[in-house]
């Protein structure tokens, strides 16, 4: 095991102490959800999974770890996922695993919202992590060559075989390289006024609290602002 894996097992094993009996909880996409997965499942604690996508649920399938669709709760009390890049305020990138539609979906329906990262995905500001950007097939390139008139530096995510990148919902991914992005909630704003952009990768008063693996894992928490509270 390499030690960004091992930092992640860490981070994953540390969120089991927020998950109680007969919870009802998100669960993310991804390598580092993965171990969460599987120490949720030794840890033989009883709670229903809301999956955010069709790898996460097979993977609770394969360890009996029993699921609902997010349409048959009325509540989600915690979600936990990871992230592709998260900064000092606990803003992040994700959709490195092409499940940010309905990773935020989840999330923005969940009572708190815990992301579990090894320390090479905490930056200062967010920007080194290409922003994904989820767009219906269609015209979608009159938005990449936006972006480019933009200076996004737009890549159109494919496979392997170079066919473009179909998400669970239908939709490809634009990945945008940013390097820098000094005003995330600006940027957010454009994308959201964009006809044909589905949703993006900017993940903004969302996480509640960021475990961090490493040789101690370091737990954070969000100040909420009193807009946020009321």
């Amino acid at each position: 095991m390499t030690n960004k894996d091992l930092q992640k097992k860490q981070a994953a094993e540390a969120a089991l102490q927020y998950i109680k009996p007969n919870m009802i909880v998100g669960l993310g996409t991804g390598s580092t959800v993965s171990y969460f997965l599987e120490a949720l499942a030794k840890a033989d604690i009883n709670i229903v999974g809301v999956t955010t996508s069709q790898v996460t649920s097979q993977h609770c399938a394969d360890l009996n770890i029993p699921i609902v669709d997010i349409d048959e709760v009325d509540h989600i009390d915690v979600t936990v996922d990871g992230a592709d890049e998260v900064d000092t305020y606990l803003n992040g990138i994700k959709g490195g695993g092409a499940a940010l539609l309905m990773e935020k979906i989840v999330a923005k329906n969940s009572n708190e919202n815990i992301w579990i990262v090894d320390e090479s995905k905490v930056h200062a500001t967010l920007g080194s992590f290409p922003l994904p950007i989820e767009v219906i097939p269609y015209g979608n390139g009159q938005l990449f060559r936006q972006f480019t008139d933009r200076g996004f530096f737009p890549k159109l995510r494919r496979q392997a075989n170079g066919d473009p990148l179909v998400t669970d919902a239908g939709h490809y991914i634009i990945d945008c390289h940013l390097n820098n992005i000094n005003n995330p909630y600006a940027l957010a704003e454009y994308l959201e006024g964009q006809v044909g952009v589905v949703e993006h990768g900017l993940f903004l008063n969302i996480c509640d609290r960021v475990i961090i693996g490493g040789e101690t894992v370091t737990i954070k928490e969000r100040q909420k602002t009193n807009t946020e509270q009321v």
